[in-house]
């Protein structure tokens, strides 16, 4: 992926990493549209970062994705960058939750909405001499954190997605990029993540992630350093990788 030179949607773009995404690839000097549910935490990203555009976008409504696409695509006639970065992320509790609402909204949102809000696109980034759709996906998405069982699949089925996703457009314009975080201090799943220790902070996050692309403007998988245990957990086989799950899980159900 370039670095600079790119008109760049990023969804989930009011808060978290989809705004530090989005003030990191402006002050590279790229065109950056920031598109969310919340028009308030739009509106505040925008006055801080001025040149920054923002839209609304329901990205659990297929209609709402498809009229988006339309008008966003003749609004921004050079857009070439599409990042998913929206997302959400709860808890669930299999034994004693008979409602699956968390569920069906966690997949609509994760999974559907990239799927959706690609198949949109694609017309218009096939036009581009050079054009980029970097899915998030995450490091849960290679060891599942059994207290958000929905999130953690729809993370996986995205890393999935995106390899057949590059194999399908291996031949034309359009690369595809996964962005794998680790566990970040923002707000994902409540203001208590964004002071967490055992996090990464938000900012230091972004500083490397910004590093890998303009050193490995190559790279399909964007990994910082502290989610490569979680990545490539599965490598270092089967028992070993059934006693770091147990750890793992054990270690982020207790407090910090």
């Amino acid at each position: 992926m370039k670095a600079t030179g790119n008109t760049i949607l990023i969804t989930g773009g009011g808060s978290g990493i989809g705004r530090g995404l989005a003030e990191a690839f402006h002050k590279l000097g790229n065109k950056v549209i920031i598109a969310g549910r919340r028009q308030q935490v739009l509106d505040e990203t925008v006055a801080a970062n001025p040149g920054i555009t923002s839209a609304v976008l329901n990205i659990e409504n297929a209609a709402d994705i498809r009229a988006f696409a339309q008008k966003l695509t003749a609004d921004f006639p050079a857009l070439n960058v599409v990042i998913h970065n929206a997302g959400i992320m709860r808890p669930e509790s299999l034994l004693t939750q008979s409602d699956v609402a968390d569920a069906e909204a966690t997949i609509t949102t994760n999974l559907l909405g990239p799927i959706r809000l690609t198949a949109a696109l694609l017309p218009h980034l096939q036009k581009q001499p050079h054009a980029t759709i970097m899915t998030v996906s995450s490091g849960l998405g290679f060891i599942p954190m059994a207290i958000t069982p929905t999130y953690c699949a729809t993370k996986a089925a995205i890393h999935s997605w995106s390899q057949s996703l590059r194999y399908q457009l291996k031949s034309s314009n359009i690369e595809v990029v996964e962005l794998a975080p680790p566990y970040v201090q923002t707000e994902l799943m409540g203001s208590g993540q964004a002071s967490d220790p055992r996090a990464m902070p938000l900012k230091d996050f972004l500083s490397e992630v910004i590093e890998i692309i303009k050193t490995q403007p190559t790279a399909t998988e964007i990994l910082v350093e502290r989610v490569k245990p979680l990545r490539f957990a599965a490598s270092n086989g089967e028992e070993k990788y059934g006693v770091f799950f147990q750890q793992f899980n054990d270690a982020m159900n207790h407090p910090h």
